[in-house]
């Protein structure tokens, strides 16, 4: 099987299951889904050395894992008990708090806290601080998602991120994009710097000194920008983009846009400027997925490490150290570096619409 002195691994689909449901379930410890890979990768043939490389962990802690997996199946995966004072808790009221925490919520608020859960449960609130901890639980965080419903993803995923890992020869790839309504802000008071043992302190409301928008083109490979501020962000607007993004690219390649969906992409105007200019080619992303347009990756780093933090007096102040932004980016450019195929986006896509769905039978 292609090791040496390793003990052989063979997983019914039951265990299989269990094991790779460890491996993508997210609010897990890290060292129970290391184990099920450890496992996983055993079974398929793999040696403890190789397993060792591939996982960043040590030699010997592939063989521990190989062996109880081995001896006990899945239960030897368990910690084993450790020295010291028994437990007070017992895994019947641990299982009780896991279990009100996952399926209950409280009177009057939309999730529990340390403190409530320490209330309803009779245990004190460093004990269900570490009973949350142990199986990875933070009620008082909360992610947001959105699937796209347009019936073209599949084919638009494929096509942009094609352009990405395999551009056409003789061609620039360009993301293009707007950060619109940024607005000039100043504090009201003067800023407090940061020294020692104390962070740098400002005051928690502001003056607003008007908003601009950005119009921002990056070149996928030289991870270069061009950008222009701009008072609107109209279809005429763009339009004066585009054309300034014209007179800076090279005239003998053609020039592939990626771009999202906004109403002012897709204006009569714009349809007819990129119609008499057949080196324009027009990519449009799937609706709601403006996470695969590369350019906004470019506005998260802007807001940032500039305009987060910034104090502007005027749009002026504000689009001078926007501009000042983009110089230096320009100066020692660093380019995104994308790495999921395709097949990896949809396949990863797959199984969060699987879960969703499966989430929904069982509140159903």
């Amino acid at each position: 099987m292609g090791w040496v002195g390793a003990v052989r691994i063979e997983l019914n689909d039951t265990e299989r299951r269990e094991l790779e449901a460890r491996m993508r379930r997210r609010k897990i410890a890290r060292a129970d889904a290391v184990r099920a890979e450890i496992v996983l990768l055993a079974a398929s043939g793999m040696t403890n050395l190789a397993i060792a490389a591939q996982l960043g962990v040590t030699r010997p802690t592939v063989a521990t894992w190989r062996k109880r997996f081995a001896t006990s199946r899945l239960d030897g995966l368990l910690d084993e008990p450790r020295p010291g004072a028994p437990r007070k808790i017992g895994d019947e009221k641990i299982a009780e708090v896991v279990t009100a925490t996952l399926e209950t919520m409280p009177a009057a608020a939309t999730h529990w806290s340390t403190r409530s859960m320490a209330k309803a449960s009779g245990l004190s609130v460093s004990t269900v601080h570490r009973i949350w901890r142990a199986f990875s639980l933070q009620p008082h965080r909360s992610e947001t998602f959105k699937l796209s419903t347009d019936p073209l993803f599949v084919e638009k995923v494929r096509d942009i991120v094609g352009l990405y890992l395999d551009p056409p020869d003789r061609a620039l790839v360009l993301c293009i994009d707007e950060k619109s309504q940024i607005q000039a802000l100043d504090r009201t008071q003067p800023l407090l710097p940061m020294r020692p043992g104390q962070a740098e302190r400002r005051t928690h409301d502001y003056k607003r000194h008007g908003t601009t928008s950005l119009f921002a083109a990056l070149d996928v490979k030289a991870g270069t920008i061009i950008g222009k501020c701009m008072p609107r962000h109209r279809a005429a607007e763009f339009r004066r983009f585009l054309d300034a993004v014209e007179r800076r690219v090279p005239g003998d390649l053609d020039i592939h846009v990626i771009m999202d969906n906004a109403s002012s992409h897709k204006t009569k105007l714009i349809h007819d400027w990129f119609a008499r200019r057949p080196r324009w080619h027009p990519h449009f992303t799937p609706t709601s997925a403006s996470w695969i347009n590369q350019v906004e990756r470019f506005f998260g780093l802007l807001t940032e490490q500039q305009i987060k933090r910034g104090a502007h007096r005027s749009t002026k102040e504000l689009e001078a150290a926007i501009d000042a932004y983009v110089d230096a980016r320009n100066k020692d450019p660093k380019p995104f570096r994308w790495t999921k195929t395709a097949d990896d986006i949809l396949a990863s896509i797959q199984r969060f619409c699987r879960r969703t769905t499966e989430v929904q039978a069982q509140c159903g």
